[in-house]
C-alpha cells in the first residue's frame, strides 16, 4: 500500500500544471478547475487501495479527474466566460498563430462532453486510444467512433474542408 501511495504522490507532484489544464477545459474558470483537481486528488488518496497496479497510475487517475470534470458539468450546468483563460499553459504548441489556437480552443469547448473528453485526452494530453478507453471506461471502438466523430465536427466547426 505504502508503494502505491508513494507512487501517487510522486506522480500527482510532477503532473500538477497537466491535470489543472484538463479540469479547466471542463470549468473555464481557475477556481473550479483547482476545486475540481482537489476534489480528483482527494478521491485519488481515498481509492488507492483500488488500484490494482501501479502500472495504471496514469489512466486510473485521468479516469478519476475526468469524472469530476464531468460531475462539474452535471452540477453546474452554466455558461461560464473564458477571460481568465490561461493560454499560455491551455494552447496547442502546433498551431501556427493565436488565433487559430483560440479557434481550435473554442471548437472543441463546443463538442458535447464525451466527445470533447476522448479529443482533449488524445491531442492534449497525448494519450492512447486503449489508455483513454481506460480513462472513459468504454470500448475501444466507442473511443475510436467518438474521435472521428470529433474530428469530422471540429472541420465543420473550425472551417476546414
Amino acid at each position: 500500500m505504502q508503494e502505491k501511495t508513494d507512487a501517487l504522490k510522486e506522480y500527482l507532484e510532477a503532473n500538477q500544471l497537466t491535470f489543472y489544464r484538463l479540469a479547466f477545459s471542463y470549468t473555464k474558470n481557475s477556481d473550479a478547475a483547482l476545486d475540481v483537481v482537489q476534489e480528483a486528488v482527494l478521491k485519488a488518496i481515498d481509492k488507492i487501495g483500488s488500484l490494482k497496479e501501479i502500472a495504471y497510475l496514469k489512466t486510473w487517475f485521468y479516469r478519476i479527474l475526468v469524472n469530476e470534470g464531468l460531475s462539474y458539468l452535471r452540477d453546474k450546468k452554466r455558461l461560464t466566460i473564458v477571460e481568465d483563460f490561461p493560454a499560455e499553459h491551455a494552447m496547442p504548441d502546433n498551431c501556427e498563430s493565436i488565433a487559430e489556437s483560440i479557434d481550435m480552443y473554442n471548437a472543441v469547448q463546443a463538442l458535447e462532453p464525451k466527445i470533447k473528453t476522448v479529443i482533449i485526452l488524445r491531442y492534449f494530453e497525448d494519450m492512447k486510444l486503449e489508455e483513454i478507453a481506460r480513462v472513459t471506461n468504454a470500448n475501444l471502438n466507442t473511443v475510436k467512433s467518438r474521435l472521428y466523430k470529433g474530428l469530422a465536427l471540429l472541420k465543420i466547426l473550425i472551417g476546414e474542408e
